[in-house]
């Protein structure tokens, strides 16, 4: 009998233990905490709300939580002319930490001038963020960074597809804008990677579903938005990045790598409109003379041989591009960030082992952000952080968030985009970037409110010190010169 009393006290207490220790998210939480910064020369004091919000099903029952971070600054009081930014990663099922970390928010990731992680991991002041013009929030979707599921029976189809994740998020934004009294604010969208699928998506939602208006979306390194272009055109496009590629590790001839970057692009760019995409489209029926002619100048501008363009019929997948480029040195290439260099078990193959720029990203940001939000904000939990969370299977049916974006621009005359990308891009390459922008204006109606900005970086162009600065002077510029005047009709003359 006292063995079993014992037994069944251990159980108990255990138990108790593990009630009382098991891992889990508040659905609704805040800490706040306050700083100051320097943006640009001026003292910019602020707070930061690191918290949860619940997502509701239909019933009003909490399914989800999502961790989000809010950067307030403290000296303003009136909000009505305040701009709003809401922060956006991707993934999907990345957590929002990249953006936060290290380009627009107050704080930014201690790395070298190149992006590369340095020791001791941590953070610094990021002088310049957009906190001077515009609060921030950092939103991380279900199963990225401390968001989770609370309500086990919930269906994962919920959160987990291009339609739901865009739906369910639109009804958290709402919520966050009521909460925070901002629906007088100019607001915004930030997106990077298939952040921007989603906020392409979340604006006309928002607009459409619970009537609530943008100013602008910004795309930091955009996909392809479900704009539809065939094989043939979408990696034709690709050329111009392998050209930018070759012409950064000096793998070009002499006449066009002693030109200037911004000189040579126009002309690969051209080509690849003019002759390689209408060559491509024509296949088989294209005259061994003229493939010839192609192959040629191909290579001239990618850095790659004649011989390997030709068996791969003009059409070269990125995957062998960051292999072959650099084959006879030894070294692979970065997909994310092309500057990055790696080297494989083998030189044989066709296709890099791994991606040496994301590997350095990882190193350097999940031990800082660990430090940050615990040490700096506050935010006190045993869960994992996940850079990249469970979230598949991903349903990527019915997308339309390109066209979706066009149709709310032209619904909203407010309604600014400015897209944002690095040369060195591979995984979201900047001419597929621009493709895009004459897709979602294919009428050429809106070209005064579209914009696009290009760096000598990849994926994450904050990362480079030189493209931290420019690029966040142009989110803030294009902030400013999106704001409208008091009492400006938002009509078309």
């Amino acid at each position: 009998m006292r063995k079993i009393s014992l037994i069944v006290l251990f159980v108990i207490c255990f138990s108790a233990v593990t009630a009382q220790t098991e891992r889990h998210i508040e659905v609704e939480s805040a800490v706040v905490t306050t700083h100051t910064t320097t943006i640009k020369g001026k003292k910019v004091p602020y707070k930061a709300t690191a918290g949860t919000q619940p997502v509701w099903n239909e019933k009003g029952k909490p399914i989800a939580s999502l961790f989000y971070t809010f950067y307030e600054r403290t000296d303003i009081t009136d909000k009505t002319t305040r701009p709003l930014v809401i922060s956006f990663n991707g993934g999907p099922g990345s957590a929002s930490i990249w953006m936060h970390i290290a380009y627009t928010g107050p704080v930014v990731l201690n790395i070298d001038d190149e992006g590369y992680p340095l020791q001791p991991y941590g953070t610094k002041s990021n002088p310049y963020s957009i906190l001077d013009v515009a609060d921030i929030v950092y939103v991380d979707p279900v199963n990225t960074g401390f968001s989770r599921i609370v309500d086990e029976e919930v269906d994962r189809s919920t959160f987990f597809g291009i339609n739901s994740d865009i739906k369910y998020l639109a009804d958290w934004v709402n919520t966050f804008v009521t909460r925070q009294n901002r629906w007088a604010s100019p607001k915004y969208l930030i997106g990077e990677s298939y952040g921007t699928t989603r906020v392409a998506g979340l604006v006309a939602q928002l607009q459409n579903s619970h009537w609530m208006y943008f100013n602008g979306v910004i795309m930091v390194s955009p996909t392809e938005l479900g704009i539809d272009r065939g094989a043939p055109i979408h990696t034709s496009n690709y050329l111009p990045y392998y050209a930018a590629t070759a012409w950064y590790h000096k793998a070009l001839d002499s006449s066009l790598q002693n030109q200037d970057l911004d000189d040579f692009l126009p002309e690969v760019e051209a080509f690849t409109i003019n002759e390689l995409i209408p060559a491509v489209v024509k296949g088989g029926t294209l005259s061994a003379t003229e493939r010839d002619a192609i192959a040629t100048k191909y290579a001239l501008y990618s850095g790659l041989s004649k011989e390997v363009i030709l068996e791969h019929n003009l059409l070269i997948p990125t995957n062998f591009f960051w292999k072959e480029l650099l084959r006879d040195k030894g070294m692979t290439i970065g997909r994310l960030d092309s500057r990055y260099k790696g080297f494989d078990n083998a030189g044989t193959g066709s296709r890099p082992d791994f991606d040496p720029a994301l590997s350095s990203w990882n190193h350097a940001f999940a031990p800082s952000f660990q430090i940050y939000v615990r040490e700096n904000l506050n935010f006190k939990t045993d869960l994992t952080y996940n850079l990249f969370g469970p979230v598949h299977p991903w349903n990527r049916s019915n997308e339309n968030t390109g066209y979706d974006l066009g149709d709310a621009m032209r619904q909203n005359p407010y309604l600014h985009l400015m897209v944002q990308s690095g040369y060195y891009d591979g995984g979201t390459d900047f001419f597929n970037a621009k493709y895009n922008l004459w897709q979602i204006d294919a009428a050429g109606r809106m070209a005064d409110r579209i914009s696009w900005k290009g760096y000598r970086s990849g994926h994450m162009m904050y990362l480079r010190a030189e493209d931290l600065e420019t690029s966040n002077e142009d989110i803030r510029q294009f902030i400013i010169n999106s704001m409208v005047a008091p009492d400006m009709p938002a009509k078309y003359n």
